[in-house]
């Protein structure tokens, strides 16, 4: 699996797999992201912002996931440059059961410790027993439920050990 920034002519790639993933929680009755979540627009704007990433198997987009540095939505209460934030994990039906999740979570949790940022924190509908499972069979740790309109949300977080830390 080969993960890489998705370059700004890269968004409707993104956006497509993006609105893929939406319509098949739609269709088992769980949707999720709204249209304006996942539109060309908005998805050109993150993406021109270097925030998605791709991942390929044998060159086929296989999934993507948007990293963030901040996200006051979510985590207002959380200083400022001690975590890199995971929305928008997207696989495509094709790839669904080759470990696309697990592998993009390993590429953020390594790219929280290049950067420096000792945490590695993502939200999730608080519902999704499915998705929840995947996150703590990764190493999250629920954090919070927190609500948000008519929605509960579950919040984890993964202590991402330094690259120098190991070191000392």
């Amino acid at each position: 699996m080969q993960i890489e920034q998705a370059r700004p002519t890269e968004a409707a790639t993104v956006a497509a797999v993006l609105n893929e993933a939406a319509q098949w929680i739609a269709a088992e009755g769980r949707p999720l992201w709204s249209a304006a979540d996942v539109a060309l627009e908005r998805i050109q704007r993150d993406t021109d912002a270097g925030s998605y990433f791709i991942a390929r198997s044998n060159g086929d987009v296989a999934g993507v996931m948007r990293l963030d540095l901040e996200d006051p939505h979510f985590w207002p209460e959380i200083e400022a440059g001690t975590s890199l934030y995971v929305h928008k994990l997207a696989v495509r039906r094709a790839a669904a059961g080759q470990g696309v999740p697990l592998q993009l979570l390993a590429f953020a949790r390594e790219r929280a410790r290049g950067i420096g940022r000792p945490f590695l924190r993502l939200d999730c509908v608080a519902d999704r027993a499915p998705l929840r499972s995947l996150y703590e069979r990764f190493g999250f740790s629920l954090h919070s439920v927190i609500r948000k309109g008519e929605s509960s949300f579950a919040r984890y977080e993964l202590a991402v050990q330094s690259p120098d830390s190991s070191s000392s």
